[in-house]
């Protein structure tokens, strides 16, 4: 008997949920991003260390994500028959080599390719995190579970990215790689321990197939672009957040601000777990909202130091339930969850996208271009989640679904 219907039957014959089992995944998501995001709070060092400019640092969040959007769904699906315990631990193996080369390494040419490992390492775990959740538990228990499996790209945000920061700024960025890599150690052992080893399929091309029917439908443009808009524009200020905060006068508390952006983005994460059901429509327009405001107060930062942390807090709560609110989107206008592979790719284009775009007009213009820039993205997102009433963001329930 295989690993997979040996133990099912047990985690689904329960009615409590596999919290060991699950955790693990949610630790995998949060080691996710909190690989994808670290130079983002570590530019000054790192770029100094490096003897590099900030927009050349920036381009180690570009290369990783790149790297997720470019592989993450032929991987997967080319690996689609390895068990999924395997996969995972291959793919968190990828972060331990890449952390540690890059903590024991200042040769940027070395380190940009440990990012890229990394970065195909974190497709294959945000490609199959969701559905290894879900098979984990009755179907009445599949959405609780994958919520929480997918709860470590917010909290990763929300506490995870500081707290590397302040141990960048305690010891060194070298410290804070190293701490990542004995994490994903740490990670593997609980994946090992806590999780079935359930089979894989071998219908990647049906798989590919069924993406590529589910962007036809009406009202997944939309939401793919404006979602694509909203993290192309939340990641060109993002990736380089510590020159902004330098920019306004206090570089000294880059931690700090980073702090209450996280702070902001769990409140958000709470109240989007709170309303999702019911008022869906009411939080994507308000998040978007606020990005606009907090886009328009970073671009008046060096009037006063009060306007970075007023927007901080605004940019949290606008930011923080983002994927929550276009997820649901995605899956309420098609029906199925197998969207989450066309986002995922299209978040992680926007992720690098924003890193390059944002390092370009460093060069061009200077860091006081980026919230402006980002403004302009956010402004035309805005106008098209307001008018897309019907099919994309309607006013949504579970007895009242809109007509797909």
């Amino acid at each position: 008997m295989s690993t997979d219907s040996a133990q099912i039957p047990t985690a689904r014959a329960s009615r409590t949920l596999p919290w060991g089992g699950l955790l693990a995944l949610f630790f995998a998501g949060f080691l996710s991003i909190i690989n994808e995001t670290t130079p983002a709070g570590l530019l000054p060092q790192i770029s100094h260390s490096l003897r590099i400019s900030d927009a050349a640092a920036g381009q180690l969040i570009t290369v990783y994500a790149l790297a997720t959007a470019l592989t993450a769904v032929p991987l997967s699906a080319a690996l689609a028959r390895w068990g999924r315990r395997t996969l995972l631990i291959s793919a968190l193996a990828a972060f331990v080599l890449s952390n540690f080369v890059i903590a024991s390494t200042e040769d940027f040419t070395i380190i940009m390719a440990a990012r890229f490992v990394a970065g195909v390492g974190a497709g294959l775990i945000w490609t199959n995190l969701a559905a290894y959740a879900a098979r984990l538990v009755p179907e009445d228990k599949q959405g609780r579970a994958m919520s929480i499996a997918n709860a470590g790209t917010p909290v990763a945000l929300a506490v995870g990215l500081p707290l590397g920061t302040l141990l960048g700024a305690t010891f060194s960025w070298n410290f804070t790689f190293a701490a990542s890599g004995f994490a994903g150690l740490v990670a593997i052992l609980w994946v090992v321990i806590a999780l079935p080893n359930l089979s894989g399929t071998p219908a990647g091309e049906k798989v590919r197939r069924a993406e590529r029917g589910l962007v036809r439908t009406k009202g997944v443009v939309t939401i793919l672009a404006v979602m694509s808009g909203f993290f192309l524009a939340h990641n060109i200020l993002y990736t380089y957040v510590a020159p902004q905060v330098v920019r306004a006068g206090i570089g000294s508390q880059v931690e700090l601000v980073l702090l209450v952006f996280g702070l902001a983005a769990l409140v958000s994460i709470w109240v989007t777990g709170v309303l999702i059901d019911r008022r869906h429509r009411h939080l994507t327009v308000t998040g978007i909202v606020l990005l606009v405001v907090a886009f328009l107060m970073l671009g008046l930062a060096p009037i006063s130091p009060v306007f970075v942390y007023v927007a901080v807090v605004l940019w949290g709560l606008g930011f923080g339930g983002g994927a929550t609110w276009f997820l649901t989107a995605g899956f309420r206008a098609t029906g199925s969850t197998a969207i989450a592979a066309v986002m995922v790719t299209l978040v992680n284009l926007m992720i690098g996208l924003g890193g390059l775009v944002g390092g370009l007009l460093i060069g061009i213009a200077g860091v006081e271009a980026l919230p402006w820039v980002a403004l302009a993205i956010m402004i035309p997102s805005a106008i098209a989640v307001v008018s897309a009433r019907r099919y994309a963001f309607p006013h949504w329930s579970a007895e009242v679904a809109p007509e797909r």
